[in-house]
């Protein structure tokens, strides 16, 4: 079948194209080109009809101004950098300061909030997105070319991210879904599972202290399923990145996340480290007659640690020539 492409809307006088896969099983996902953005993914349920797993938008305009990067890309550098500045080889970096006085996403003009060039491919049903930021965007330095390419085979959504720089820098490029396998606004009852037997302790405005602790005997602790809820039935908000096992076998998915009704389950496999367990604590947005509030949808962003490039014992974020980024992730959902 071939891929849909049409146009979504514009940004800074460029048209934003909308690219619609659909596999063999009848799952389809929308795919916009501003911030690659999974806007829609539906999925056939045993009830019967499809239901759309993640958040977003009916129409675009409400992107640039309302998103809380629903299902885009984040980098250069996602999630956060301490002081908005970091020193590489003696130089110190000043970065956007847009989130209580750190850089969080890689700034206000991060990869989830530009407009990407993609190109469909039938044969593989796959969409490649390119996009390349200048040297000095957002404070970064080198100029650094991006792909991003989605595949849909069966119930499996696979991104392979690349990134080609010609300096060495800092690249830590997330997938930023908000995903709601259920039927009701909130994702607490959800039950989740995550091969993660550390994670990195959080300090002021959520930004790693740079220790790495045992998850046992606290919230973190998702080896095995449990609800977003404690043992008195409250809430309990999470936003910060656990350490994956590094003995785990990477054919078993390092998420596991099942519907509170049973009716959906979503496996995530990864290469990354890390993984930002994120239940919407921070979400308050009204557009388009709905409001998104606290814990209305999950992410989970697999990742380099956050402020490593603050924290020299942390695996190395740092990349240029010779040594290009490559990551991959592949969500399941059925």
């Amino acid at each position: 079948m071939a891929i849909g492409v049409e146009q979504f809307g514009s940004f800074s006088g460029e048209p934003v194209e909308q690219f619609k896969l659909v596999s063999a099983t009848g799952v389809e996902v929308d795919i916009i080109s501003w911030g690659v953005a999974v806007r829609s993914w539906r999925v056939p349920v045993a009830s019967g009809g499809k239901r759309d797993v993640v958040l977003g938008f009916q129409g675009f305009d409400a992107y640039p101004e309302k998103s809380p990067h629903f299902g885009s890309l984040a980098g250069r550098v996602a999630n956060r950098i301490s002081g908005a500045s970091f020193t590489l080889d003696g130089v110190t970096h000043h970065t956007p300061a847009n989130w209580n006085g750190i850089t969080l996403h890689g700034g206000p003009e991060g990869l989830g909030r530009v407009n990407w060039q993609g190109t469909a491919d039938d044969a593989t049903n796959s969409v490649t997105f390119t996009y390349s930021s200048p040297d000095g965007h957002m404070g970064f330095p080198g100029k650094v070319d991006f792909t991003a390419r989605y595949t849909l085979v069966g119930n499996r959504l696979n991104l392979l991210l690349t990134a080609k720089a010609d300096t060495r820098t800092p690249i830590n490029i997330v997938q930023h879904q908000y995903f709601n396998l259920g039927t009701t606004d909130t994702v607490l009852d959800h039950t989740y599972q995550v091969a993660a037997s550390a994670y990195t302790e959080l300090g002021e405005n959520l930004v790693p202290t740079g220790a790495i602790l045992p998850v046992k005997g606290t919230d973190w602790d998702l080896r095995q399923p449990r609800t977003m809820r404690d043992a008195d039935g409250n809430p309990v908000d999470y936003d910060g990145n656990v350490v994956l096992d590094t003995g785990r076998d990477p054919s078993l998915p390092a998420a596991i996340v099942t519907a509170p009704d049973k009716s959906l389950t979503l496996k995530l496999w990864t290469d990354r480290p890390g993984l930002q367990v994120y239940n919407s604590v921070w979400s308050d947005v009204s557009a388009e007659g709905r409001h998104f509030g606290r814990y209305s949808g999950f992410c989970l962003e697999d990742q380099d640690f956050p402020d490593a490039v603050n924290n020299p014992h942390f695996p190395s974020t740092i990349y240029g020539p010779g040594h290009d980024y490559t990551h991959t992730c592949d969500i399941e959902i059925a």
